[in-house]
Formats: structure tokens, C-alpha cells, sequence
């Protein structure tokens, strides 16, 4: 029978302003300081804004990582300097490596910058070991429907899978690090055990609803950072519906430098990102001031109908 992984600590991120105005509580990256090999974990939202009022990350550089994006509700207008470009809506996973570099501009889609309404998603960022750091960036993409899920009716849950594999079942996502990724859902009542490989360091955030991490109950907005003995993980939910992410991977153990949206091994590295960015040689995007503009008024009309606070 697999070793029980239990729950070390539970801690609960503020709810606060990021970037260019995003509401967010800073899982990883904030509450928990470091959990190699991910840098961030960033819940956004839920916040619903009125026509006009939505902020987006107009045009900016990334070096030595990748950027996953999971939206939850609301859309995100995604273009980058290699060409890529998409609606990013409900239910959407973009997996974005910028390896040896990348501008990339994560915008409100029209629908919502017209309509309004919700918005509440996730981006993690998950380190490169230096044998990558410098590969040619990559984009992947995954729809609602092409999610893999499990689903089991007696033990009343579901289980996306963004990456990684449950009961034999598994993501399309290439990740150059091994790493799990599950967004789960348990109805009242509800049980779901999952092994974690060793070496792995984990997390379990309960983005919605309340439930129990291991032996410890949380509830919406609170993470659990998981002991590094033990495989075989439990969460529960009680009386009410729970969501969970449950995010693992393997351990780099490698020196990190950072600076801002440069992560690196050594200082050096670092200087030559910020050089190399400010020569134009990780590209540019048309409409740079556009989107710029874009935002500097979203943000203008939240501070004037008192929702910025």
C-alpha cells in the first residue's frame, strides 16, 4: 500500500492588485515562497467588470520558463512574436514556453471589453532547466473538448487533466518537465486519491467551494503544500462542492537568477536577457500602443466608477 503524502501547512493568500491592475491571491510566488520547479501560481479573480473596465498585460518579454494559462470564465486575447494568436475562452489551457525568448500580449477579448462580465482564471509559471532555457519557444493550445478527464460516479468526482496522467488517461500537453497538472472536481460527499511520483514537489488549492487536504480542511482560496515523504494523496469534500487544483513536478535543483520576466541560471544570463530584449531580438508585436492605450483607459474608468480599490 502507497505511503499517505499529507498536508505540511495550509495558508491562505490575500487577495491583491498585480501588474497592470489584475486582481489576484499569489499561491506560489506569494503565501508559499518557492516550490521548484514552479515560480507562480497567480489566481485571477473572480472579478466582474463593466463594459470597458477590463485590464489586460499589454506587450512583454519572458526568457528561460514557460506561462500556462487556464481561464475559468471570461475570455483572453492572446498574440505573440511568433505569430501566434487566439481567443482564449472558457474552459482553455494555453501552454506557452518562451525558451530562448518571447513578447507576448494576454489582452481582454472584444466580447468582454463590449459586454463585460466575469473573469477568473490561473497562470502558472514552471521553470526550465538550463539544457532548455534557450530552446525555441513553443505554443500549445487546448480547447474544453480536447481536455482528458476521468470520471468517476461512485466516488462522485471529475478530474480535467491540463497534464500529466490519471488512471491511465492522459493529457496532450508536452511538458519538458514532468509535471501533473489536474483541475478536480468533487461533488458532496466526493473522494479522489492520486500518487505523486517522488521527487516531486506539490501543491492542492481550493479555488472554489471548501473541502479536506489529506487530513486538513480548507476552503476557497487556500492551498496546501504537501510533504515531500509519501506518494498516495487524499482530498475529500464534506457537505458542499469542491474544487481543486492539484499541481506537481518534478524537482530541477538548479541555481535561479530572476528579474522580472527573466528567469535564468547565473546574473550573466540575465544581463544578456535584458540586452537582447532591448536590441528587439526576442521580436515585437503590431499595436503595441493600441493595447497600451487599451488599458490605460480600463484602468481610468475602474478608478472613476470606484471599482478599482
Amino acid at each position: 500500500m502507497a505511503e499517505k503524502k499529507v498536508v505540511t501547512q495550509i495558508s491562505t493568500p490575500k487577495l491583491q492588485r498585480e501588474g497592470g491592475g489584475f486582481l489576484v491571491r499569489k499561491v506560489i510566488g506569494g503565501i508559499i515562497p518557492s516550490c521548484d520547479p514552479f515560480l507562480m501560481l497567480d489566481h485571477i479573480g473572480p472579478v466582474d467588470n463593466k463594459p470597458g473596465e477590463s485590464v489586460g498585460a499589454p506587450d512583454h518579454p519572458h526568457r528561460g520558463f514557460e506561462t500556462v494559462t487556464y481561464v475559468i470564465d471570461g475570455g483572453i486575447k492572446h498574440k505573440d512574436s511568433e505569430g501566434n494568436k487566439g481567443n482564449l475562452k472558457e474552459g482553455w489551457v494555453q501552454w506557452m514556453t518562451a525558451g530562448r525568448g518571447i513578447v507576448h500580449a494576454e489582452m481582454p477579448t472584444d466580447e468582454i471589453m463590449e459586454n463585460g462580465g466575469r473573469m477568473e482564471g490561473f497562470q502558472l509559471w514552471t521553470n526550465l532547466p538550463a539544457k532548455h532555457k534557450m530552446i525555441a519557444p513553443r505554443y500549445q493550445e487546448m480547447k474544453p473538448e480536447e481536455m482528458a478527464s476521468v470520471e468517476n460516479e461512485e466516488n462522485k468526482y471529475t478530474v480535467k487533466i491540463i497534464s500529466g496522467t490519471v488512471n491511465g488517461v492522459s493529457s496532450k500537453i508536452n511538458t519538458l518537465v514532468p509535471i501533473t497538472f489536474l483541475d478536480i472536481h468533487l461533488q458532496p460527499g466526493g473522494q479522489f486519491t492520486h500518487d505523486i511520483p517522488p521527487g516531486f514537489n506539490s501543491i492542492a488549492y481550493v479555488w472554489r467551494g471548501s473541502g479536506v487536504l489529506g487530513s486538513m480542511p480548507a476552503h476557497m482560496g487556500q492551498v496546501g503544500l504537501l510533504s515531500e515523504k509519501g506518494t498516495a494523496f487524499t482530498m475529500k469534500a464534506t457537505d458542499q462542492d469542491c474544487h481543486i487544483l492539484l499541481i506537481a513536478g518534478e524537482i530541477i535543483n538548479e541555481p535561479i537568477v530572476k528579474y522580472g520576466p527573466f528567469v535564468m541560471n547565473t546574473q550573466a544570463e540575465i544581463d544578456q536577457a535584458v540586452a537582447d530584449y532591448q536590441a528587439g531580438l526576442l521580436g515585437s508585436i503590431p499595436g503595441k500602443e493600441e493595447r497600451l492605450q487599451q488599458t490605460e483607459i480600463a484602468l481610468a474608468r475602474q478608478r472613476e466608477s470606484g471599482t478599482w480599490t
